[in-house]
């Protein structure tokens, strides 16, 4: 599902990741975990096509990205559900339309968009506050929202990149929970994460980073670090 062949990334002379190799097959739940600037976002970004490889190879489901063509980003990125810490949602939009917003810009028919919508914010728990607004709902709710978004084009994989990362504990527990629901479906997830609470819990495999490199990979892992 996901491949990554010795893998290197310079910003500028520094080495973000230095010949990372991992292999993540479908339907799996990875933690990708490190201290900050350990080279995990960049990963993440190089999943989606937002940042270029300096040597090595990027392959998400048999779709060998590395040196993919802009034009091309948009259909990788409806393969691929992405989900941030600062849930990025839109003020002025209710939770409906933020939602729906990520389909019509695709060119989704509204017949679809109304059917589709629904569904989705009841697999998040939403259905009866999907018409307020962002600043009416916590931010437990405002994560929900962005995790309902990415899953309008059912995508194979989720990347949640510090999901819980603005959450309480509460709310941080109940989107994981979440998250493995979804993995339940058989979408891959890879976390992104330094909490080692989370991970701790999961009892899933875990992938460390630190500076730039893979220093562990266990089956069923702990974050030590």
């Amino acid at each position: 599902m996901i491949k990554l062949e010795n893998v290197t990334k310079f910003y500028n002379k520094y080495k973000a990741l230095d010949r990372v190799s991992l292999h993540i097959k479908p339907g799996e739940f990875v933690s990708l975990v490190g201290q900050s600037g350990t080279g995990k976002t960049t990963i993440v970004k190089s999943l989606i096509g937002e940042e270029r490889i300096h040597s090595g190879k990027v392959i998400v489901g048999g779709w060998d990205i590395t040196n993919i063509r802009y034009r091309e980003v948009p259909y990788l990125r409806r393969q691929i559900g992405v989900i941030f810490q600062d849930f990025k949602l839109l003020p002025k939009k209710t939770l409906y339309e933020n939602v729906a917003f990520a389909m019509q810009v695709c060119g989704v028919s509204p017949k679809r968009i109304k059917t589709i919508v629904p569904h989705v914010m009841k697999i998040v728990g939403l259905d009866k506050k999907m018409h307020r607004y962002p600043y009416e709902v916590s931010g437990g709710e405002q994560q929900r929202t962005a995790i309902a978004r990415s899953l309008v084009h059912r995508p194979k994989i989720i990347l949640a990149d510090e999901p819980t990362g603005n959450l309480d504990s509460i709310n941080a527990n109940d989107i994981i929970d979440l998250l493995l629901r979804i993995n339940k479906f058989g979408t891959t997830v890879v976390l992104v994460t330094h909490n080692r609470e989370v991970v701790n819990k999961l009892k899933r495999r875990v992938i460390v980073l630190d500076n730039g490199l893979v220093i562990s990979d266990e089956e069923i892992g702990k974050y030590v670090l």
